[in-house]
């Protein structure tokens, strides 16, 4: 009888040592599982829940502590003007948001392109108009101008629209007129104040600003077109802003109760300094452009130059706008663009007002 070969079991390797093998030694063109392969994905919801739970109980907390503490005549004055900033602004800042995550996701790069002129001497005029259609406060201005910005609108333009959309829209015009009934020259003269220092800021910018001064604004989703990214934008842009809008609601409110309304009434009778004195008053208290025409008009001692001066600084600088400019493009464009901004102004109020009246 032939004898047949034998076969050592190190020659033939088990089921195991082969499923061993298979598992740790993967083919070509493969890769292996990553470790956290098979475990559930970590929910960022659960995490904001506790993190509002943890929120609302510090709130109840403070309340049970402080209720009896905070009745102080100041405090009371302090919280009722916060509160009517932040719900004044916080409508239109939902609207500008909503406007702009809609230009960012769902216009075409290329329709900008075609509406805006490519000349920063012909685009900048363009976009101050365009400010008279579009019915919002500055509050919404900022972060539509950062989403025309991010579709390739030049900033210059963006910052001129920024600039004119909250002062010489058709709600404030109108609300101008009925705040001083019989006297429309006030209108007028809050139009063409505000639109010349819209358009010679834009003009400026556009000749001696710098890229590196301006932040551009980001988005908050990874897609850059459809509805999802919609919403992407807007969550992110209105946490983003609104955030700063409560920042310059908490100064403004401050400063609003901490300077007496005697020491305006000082200056009301000095020409300049009442110009400054309104000026001033208008960026620490920070009301929205459709309601200022009527908190003006109860300044009875200033003259209408003065009180054209509160119209004009006060919805292209004031405090909260300041803050949302700051979140939106960074400190470095609010150091410039503010006392650019503050000077253009005050000089096409003096001048306007000189004229009409």
């Amino acid at each position: 009888m032939s004898e047949q070969p034998s076969r050592t079991p190190a020659s033939t390797p088990s089921l195991g040592a082969s499923l061993i093998r298979d598992w740790d030694e993967p083919a070509d063109g493969q890769e292996l599982p990553p470790p956290e392969w098979g475990r559930p994905p970590r929910s960022r919801t659960t995490a904001t829940v506790w993190w509002f739970v943890l929120f609302i109980a510090v709130l109840l907390a403070g309340q049970a502590l402080l209720a009896g503490r905070l009745t102080h005549e100041a405090f009371l004055a302090w919280a009722t003007v916060f509160t009517a900033i932040s719900l004044q602004a916080l409508p239109f800042l939902v609207f500008g948001v909503a406007l702009s995550a809609a230009i960012t996701a769902l216009v075409p790069p290329q329709v900008w392109q075609r509406i805006v002129p490519r000349r920063a001497a012909l685009a900048v005029p363009a976009a101050g108009l365009s400010g008279a259609v579009l019915p919002g406060c500055e509050c919404a201005s900022v972060p539509v101008a950062g989403g025309l910005i991010r579709r390739g609108v030049p900033p210059a333009a963006a910052l001129t629209f920024l600039l004119a959309a909250p002062a010489i829209n058709p709600v404030v015009i109108v609300a101008t007129m009925v705040a001083f009934p019989g006297q429309p020259e006030m209108a007028v003269a809050r139009f063409l104040a505000s639109l010349g220092a819209a358009v010679a800021v834009g003009w400026l910018w556009a000749a001696f600003g710098r890229s590196d001064w301006l932040r551009l604004p980001r988005t908050g989703g990874g897609r850059t077109t459809g509805w999802r990214a919609f919403a992407d934008t807007m969550r992110h842009d209105l946490m983003h802003a609104g955030g700063f809008l409560v920042l310059g609601g908490l100064v403004a409110s401050g400063v609003n109760v901490l300077v007496p309304r005697e020491w305006l009434a000082a200056v009301a009778d000095t020409p300049v300094l009442s110009v400054l004195a309104l000026a001033l008053l208008a960026v620490v208290l920070s009301i929205c452009s459709e309601a200022d025409a009527f908190v003006v008009v109860s300044f009875t001692e200033f003259s209408a130059t003065a009180k054209l001066a509160f119209l004009v600084v006060g919805p292209m600088v004031d405090l909260k706008l300041i803050a949302l400019q700051a979140g939106a493009f960074g400190w470095a464009f609010v150091r410039r663009f503010v006392p650019l901004t503050l000077a253009a102004t005050l000089l096409g109020t003096v001048l306007v007002g000189g004229l009409l009246l």
